[in-house]
């Protein structure tokens, strides 16, 4: 399963050779949508995680050894994944998971959690094993992958429109900025600046401030698993639909979007491993991150996409050290406004919606009903037996465009 090694899609014009030097992957835009995707995703799902700590009544050292986990193992996937590959896929941690596991954790015992978190992760194993996730999205129809990343990454571009609202100058400076730089000056990346600039008027505004978590820097402390039924059908089913029909699924039509042939059954399989050792450690799935890969997949990483692993590569680093530091990070980290962070994630995702959309869409195109009907769902809040709308949204798109014949095979 794991020597499908499959670099692009297509071969591309100014495709080089052999692999490339080490100065052409780790350059100022990889390096710059690099941190861009970790900053994204050290901030506000990092205190996703903690809140649903929070709320199983979690101690200071198994909420640090959770944060220890999923970052960490997530850094390691993405670097592991971006060298065996050659392409811009990150690891990270299912942030819809953390979201329900606020709930799901209320008068459980956390070792149940942990053992369900382990079942998620053997689940997921075992389905990347059998090679199915692989024959799946061989099948899907191209057109409803492409709908419902659209509809699952457009809160990227409402959250920057969004942040201009919330924070005018700060956020609409650095939107200008980017268009600008985009326009008139091709060899400086554009989503830096726009970071730059944000933050410097951030800072002299006074509205980084740093917060206010409670997260020690203290020793991680690992919870032994037991397991439940309960745990079974509250957690590990929930979790292991959303690492494959949600952040796998993702991840996958992103890389498509973009030219690359992904290896999606690899892809499952080190999602799945990732999830047991996590759950070893005492956190939910490390797996493949649909919004990382999509950020650092995106055009602002450079426009020879032999090149952008080296933003997934970047941002491993940076998870990984997140991850050790997490207790003195975390505060830090959050300190930044979000508007910022909605900004630039929002602006570094243009492309990758633009792909993606006119692969959805393109006139003439097969699955265009199921393919709406995919877009719509997934821009829903739509959930149902706690697995949230891109799952959903692949469903009912392929089932709306079997309905009308739009699906001959």
């Amino acid at each position: 399963m794991l020597n499908d090694m499959t670099p692009l899609a297509k071969d591309l014009p100014d495709a080089k050779p052999g692999k490339p030097a080490l100065r052409q992957i780790l350059n100022s835009k990889t390096i710059s949508v690099g941190l861009v995707a970790a900053v994204f995703g050290c901030t506000g799902p990092a205190l996703v995680v903690i809140k649903a700590a929070e709320a199983g009544q979690l101690s200071a050292g198994q909420t640090v050894a959770w944060l220890f986990s999923i970052y960490v193992l997530g850094g390691l996937l993405s670097l592991f994944l971006a060298l065996r590959y050659r392409q811009p896929i990150c690891g990270a941690y299912t942030i819809p998971g953390a979201a329900i596991l606020a709930t799901s954790l209320v008068g459980m015992n956390f070792s149940d959690a942990v053992g369900a978190f382990i079942m998620s992760g053997l689940l997921v194993l075992l389905l990347g094993v059998s090679g199915l996730i692989g024959r799946l999205m061989r099948w899907l129809p191209m057109p409803i992958v492409m709908a419902m990343i659209v509809g699952a990454m457009i809160r990227f571009a409402t959250g920057a429109v969004d942040s201009i609202a919330a924070m005018p100058l700060i956020a609409g400076s650095a939107a200008l900025s980017f268009f600008l730089v985009t326009r008139f000056v091709k060899s400086v990346p554009p989503v830096m600046v726009a970071g730059i600039v944000g933050f410097g008027l951030a800072l002299a505004m006074g509205q980084i401030q740093p917060a206010d978590v409670d997260v020690a820097f203290v020793m991680p402390v690992f919870t032994a698993p037991t397991f439940s039924l309960d745990a079974f059908l509250a957690i590990t089913i929930p979790l292991t639909a959303l690492v494959i029909g949600a952040e796998n699924a993702q991840a996958a039509g992103v890389l498509m979007a973009e030219g690359y042939r992904p290896p999606i059954n690899a892809m499952t399989v080190l999602s799945g491993i990732g999830g047991v050792l996590a759950g070893l450690l005492g956190g939910h799935n490390a797996n493949i991150a649909g919004p990382m890969t999509a950020i650092c997949s995106s055009e602002q990483a450079g426009e020879d996409p032999q090149h952008r692993y080296g933003a997934a590569l970047v941002n491993g680093v940076l998870f990984g050290l997140f991850g050790l530091f997490a207790g003195l990070a975390v505060p830090f980290i959050l300190a930044l406004p979000k508007a910022l962070i909605m900004i630039v994630a929002g602006l570094a995702m243009i492309g990758v919606l633009l792909s993606a959309l006119q692969q959805a869409f393109q006139k003439g195109g097969a699955c265009q009903i199921g393919a709406f009907v995919a877009l719509a769902v997934a821009m829903s809040d739509f959930s149902l037996w706690s697995i949230s709308a891109p799952f959903w949204a692949l469903l009912f798109g392929v089932l709306v465009s079997w309905l009308l014949g739009e699906i001959d095979r």
